[in-house]
């Protein structure tokens, strides 16, 4: 699942692939916005963790599952 993370005052968006559901992204995203945690936590599929703080939060934007490619494209 591909998910776009905007944060206040930074010029770029985060973009990172994770094997969460779209229903357990929500859920985290929730919890981070009420209160529950002070840090957006997010694996990728390739481990490595994103930490986003809640109150520079702009926006999330949960994507389509992502479909493996195949081909002979670019690694």
């Amino acid at each position: 699942m591909e998910v776009k993370i905007g944060v206040q005052h930074a010029p770029r968006e985060i973009v990172l692939e994770t094997e969460l559901s779209a229903e357990e992204l929500e859920k985290a995203v929730t919890d981070a916005l009420t209160g529950k945690s002070q840090l957006l936590s997010l694996t990728d599929t390739k481990g490595r963790k994103v930490l986003v703080p809640t109150d520079r939060l702009s926006y999330v934007d949960i994507g389509e599952p992502s479909t493996r490619k195949v081909g002979f494209g670019a690694l």
